[in-house]
């Protein structure tokens, strides 16, 4: 029976998947993503650049997939970045760059773009690939500067693209979406369907899949 591995430290992103009847084994890459990045170089499309991290970071965890006895499986990875005035902005990782971060797009919209890439993987080779990017306008709130540094207190912001969530206290400080919430978070369910069917794959046999590791 096929197994999802999901190629991602993310709570988010496994938080969707078991909410849509899906328990993934998780399997956390380790590749370095400003490394990726600027091998791309800065007139790479914004959409590339997520998709190439996405195929990336799925493509690092399959070798070590079959001696843990997972020999028939769909890997997905996934990268989400915020792109807004023409850049794009990973995961803050300060207190200070998340405040600029906010002071540049309170009140303003920007599109999170989500890299997806599914693997199919047998016997430790991988057999089929698809891969492709959603976009998402995000419309921000304009939080009050007691209530943002609260936020940026609880240390949310600063591990997350974008420097906030929308399924958890970011939510508060975000008006409205164009798209596709699931992808917001992380990982889009509707774009990960259609990649499955690429590489033969149904939601429905993942559907009655478990997993035990």
């Amino acid at each position: 029976m096929t197994q999802l591995v999901l190629a991602s430290a993310s709570p988010a992103r496994l938080a969707v998947l078991r909410a849509a009847g899906v328990l993934p084994v998780v399997r956390v890459s380790g590749i370095d993503e400003d490394k990726i990045a600027d091998e791309l170089g800065p007139g790479a499309a914004p959409e590339k650049v997520v998709t190439v991290l996405a195929e990336a970071k799925a493509a690092e965890i399959v070798p070590g997939l079959a001696a843990d006895g997972l020999t028939d499986v769909v890997v997905v990875g996934c990268d989400s970045m915020l792109l807004i005035d023409g850049e794009l902005q990973g995961k803050p990782g300060s207190v200070d760059i998340a405040r600029r971060r906010w002071a540049a797009m309170a009140g303003r919209s920007a599109t999170l773009l989500t890299g997806h890439c599914v693997m199919r993987v047998i016997e430790g080779n991988i057999v089929r690939v698809a891969s492709d990017h959603s976009a998402t306008v995000v419309h921000f709130a304009n939080p009050s500067t007691a209530d943002l540094e609260a936020y940026l207190a609880t240390g949310e912001p600063l591990q997350v693209a974008g420097a906030f969530t929308l399924d958890s206290l970011g939510g508060w400080f975000v008006e409205k979406i164009e798209g596709d919430p699931s992808s917001v978070i992380g990982i889009g369910l509707p774009l990960v369907r259609t990649l499955l069917e690429r590489v033969g794959v149904s939601v429905s046999e993942l559907w009655r899949t478990q997993s035990v590791l």
